[in-house]
Order: C-alpha cells, then sequence, then structure tokens
C-alpha cells in the first residue's frame, strides 16, 4: 500500500507510474486469470474505505495504512489490521478488544 500511494504521487511522465496502467497484448493461458497487484491493491482499498485521492496526501495516506481500523460492520468483534512483513503485504483479521 505505502508503494501504490509513493507511485500515485509521481509525475506523469515517469516510467513505473506508466507500468502501473500498462496492459500486456496476447493471448491469456486458459483458466482463470492471476490476479494483478493492482486488483489486489484495490481490493485492499474497498474493504479499507480508501480512496484513491487519499494516496495523494502522503502523510494522510501513511496515517491510513498504518492504523489499526476496526471493521464497524458485522465482523463480531473482529479489527482489520494492515501486514507487512514476509511475503506480500495484506490485511489480517484479529479478535478485537
Amino acid at each position: 500500500m505505502r508503494w501504490y500511494g509513493h507511485v500515485l504521487r509521481k509525475d506523469d511522465s515517469e516510467w513505473v507510474k506508466k507500468c502501473m496502467e500498462f496492459v500486456g497484448e496476447g493471448v491469456r493461458p486458459r483458466g482463470r486469470p492471476k490476479r494483478t497487484w493492482k486488483e489486489v491493491v484495490e481490493g485492499d482499498m474497498k474493504s479499507l474505505k480508501l480512496k484513491k485521492e487519499d494516496a495523494l496526501v502522503r502523510g494522510k495516506w501513511r496515517r491510513l495504512i498504518t492504523d489499526t481500523e476496526e471493521d464497524s460492520d458485522d465482523s463480531g468483534g473482529l479489527m482489520c489490521q494492515i501486514v507487512s512483513g514476509t511475503g506480500s503485504p495484506g490485511l489480517s483479521w484479529i479478535k478485537g478488544p
């Protein structure tokens, strides 16, 4: 999530930002397509109720993605926590207080 915010704040002419919008040509193999990094990030943003515009302000984005947020819907006392470490960063559900 930090990398996503970093790339969004870059100038549109930067190669790394252009790579985010790149769509490869050719035929995909049979079966369900693998989820792209961008699809995973967009899913995480949706579950945390974050907007693309939030990432444009570094301090706000950093605070939003590092805070543990409580899911107020019907989580049954579970809290959503952003986890980073070995492997790919993602979300983890932990038992709330």
